[in-house]
């Protein structure tokens, strides 16, 4: 028998019925989950890959605006990375993909800031803002456990959406309750957007708030 692919293994963890993260479970049901394996998160290897991938989910967001499209970027290693070393990496890897956009003339989304300090922080590619969700195989929440590395592209302006239809904080809700149930506590890096840099999020490391600085460092803008 044909062992699954990276990809499949993927879909089948966002699948089980543990998993917390409705949104992702709806992106999956909807076929809105895209998914892109890579080679190595240390490595600036398919960087470029990873960047049209992201600019391809903008286009088709905005040929239509349905909600729960994300696109996970699958590492194949390495597998023994913690919690510090994945931080660095996916910060690195924001770093080049950012530069790739100012490179291109690609203006930061002006409904977010650019400054990782900034409680309306937000990555931006192609105009669009983003957030990301890192998992990896030694993270400290159950959530966040997947055996390779994995980097999930979410863009802003859904939650924006979800605000607007009167639906995210019973999503938000419902999330929280569903990751409670699995790891038996609250995810102490819960934030809403505007209250505290979602920056500290990202890689699911667990980081105090005055003593953290964001690894991002991407040339300025023109």
């Amino acid at each position: 028998m044909t062992p699954p692919s990276l990809e499949d293994e993927f879909r089948n963890f966002i699948h089980a019925a543990d998993f917390p993260c409705v949104g992702a479970k709806s992106a999956l049901s909807k076929g809105t989950l895209h998914v892109l394996v890579a080679r190595d998160i240390r490595s600036n290897w398919d960087d470029r890959r990873i960047y049209d991938g992201i600019t391809r989910v903008v286009r088709d967001y905005r040929e239509n605006r349905a909600l729960f499209q994300s696109f996970a970027v699958i590492f194949e290693g390495p597998t023994d990375i913690d919690e510090q070393a994945f931080e660095k990496f996916l910060w690195a890897r924001a770093e080049s993909l950012t530069n790739k956009d100012t490179w291109l003339g690609r203006p930061h989304d002006e409904r977010v800031s650019s400054d990782p300090g900034d409680p309306h922080f937000s990555l931006s590619f192609g105009e669009e803002a983003f957030f990301i969700v890192g998992l990896h195989p030694n993270a400290s929440r159950p959530a966040r456990r997947f055996e390779r590395p994995v980097l999930v592209f979410n863009l802003h302006d859904q939650f924006e959406q979800l605000r607007e239809m009167g639906r995210y904080e019973r999503l938000r809700a419902k999330i929280i309750e569903r990751d409670v149930a699995l790891a038996g506590s609250p995810n102490p890096m819960l934030a809403r957007h505007g209250e505290t840099s979602e920056a500290r999020q990202y890689s699911g490391r667990a980081v105090a708030e005055q003593e953290w600085v964001c690894p991002f460092n991407p040339v300025d803008r023109v």
